[in-house]
């Protein structure tokens, strides 16, 4: 054991920790879309798995084929616009369940994917080749595109959930027959929340794979698990620091952070010689975790009061007898 220890170095760990922020950051945007769906929508899309390949796969296709990166960003997000809104169709036109729905259009898009790249699993671009947004290459710069970015993309949610149409949204996935009562078109609502959430997943996985130097048929396996991972970890240390004071931009900001805080300790991991294929069931076991706590507290309040309740009541019957 000593010698493992030993044979670790902490200045490697540091060295590395700068590409798990900028990793975070990106990943943190695609957090952002399963945020919205997760918890504005109440909506387990399981659809964001394939998105992030395609946004992934539209980027770097279009930069190869000489289109400036930035517009190649733009064209992906509408890419993930319009998976997201089958998605959205496949629900609410052809009464097809949320998850299934999210299967199914993920399933195409692995066949989609594919067109896209021109039947390959993986296409290269170069930052020596072509003016990316973002590189791997240069992590500083990359920390700073990913923050300027998570910024824009916080302050647009912002503004959007603050309108009328946004409120709509907000009102759907609290409670839908009250929405419905309101004169909201619940469909519409969920098939916009479904876009803009892949919308968002897609960026990142353009974003991504300019980070990486390549697109990847499978780069967005897990996607859905570790966007989970993000928004649970960012609730509990958001609402652990501020409590009632969390705002809907704090909890915004905090998904972020939980991106971050997630590949930072999944650099951790590969830093203590870990195999990283272990990762996948780390997460899964945090999100586990995280997502049971809510409810543990719950039942740990009700069973408090209801021993409460016994104690005042036999207190009560005790004083009477006497």
């Amino acid at each position: 054991m000593a010698q493992y220890f030993a044979s670790l170095n902490f200045l490697d760990l540091l060295g590395r920790l700068p590409a798990g922020v900028a990793q975070g950051l990106i990943w943190g945007i695609m957090a952002l879309g399963v945020y919205i769906t997760f918890r504005l929508l109440d909506i387990a899309d399981l659809s964001v798995d394939g998105t992030f390949s395609t946004g992934g796969a539209v980027t770097v296709m279009l930069i190869l084929a000489g289109v400036d990166a930035k517009i190649a960003i733009l064209v992906a997000i509408v890419a993930g616009l319009a998976a997201g809104a089958v998605t959205g169709i496949l629900h609410t036109r052809f009464g097809i369940p949320a998850i299934l729905a999210g299967i199914l259009t993920q399933y195409a898009l692995y066949s989609v994917n594919l067109l896209i790249m021109g039947m390959s699993a993986n296409k290269a671009v170069s930052v020596d080749k072509y003016n990316l947004i973002i590189s791997g290459r240069n992590v500083p710069h990359a920390i700073l595109i990913g923050g300027i970015f998570t910024i824009i993309v916080i302050a647009i949610l912002y503004w959007f959930f603050g309108t009328e149409m946004g409120s709509g949204l907000r009102a759907t996935g609290c409670n839908q027959e009250m929405a419905k009562a309101q004169g909201i078109n619940i469909n519409a609502m969920k098939i916009l929340g479904l876009s803009v959430s892949n919308g968002l997943v897609a960026l990142a996985g353009g974003l991504a794979s300019q980070y990486s130097g390549f697109a990847d048929i499978n780069s967005g396996r897990g996607s859905i698990v570790i966007g989970l991972a993000a928004v649970i970890i960012g609730e509990v240390i958001g609402e652990a620091l501020l409590g009632k004071h969390l705002n809907f931009a704090g909890r915004l900001a905090f998904v972020i952070i939980g991106g971050i805080i997630y590949y930072v300790v999944y650099t951790l991991v590969l830093w203590l010689k870990i195999d990283s294929n272990l990762m996948k069931m780390f997460t899964a076991i945090i999100v586990a975790v995280f997502l049971a706590v809510p409810y543990l507290k719950g039942m740990a309040r009700s069973s408090f009061g209801k021993a409460g309740k016994r104690s005042q009541q036999e207190l009560k019957n005790a004083k009477e007898e006497d």
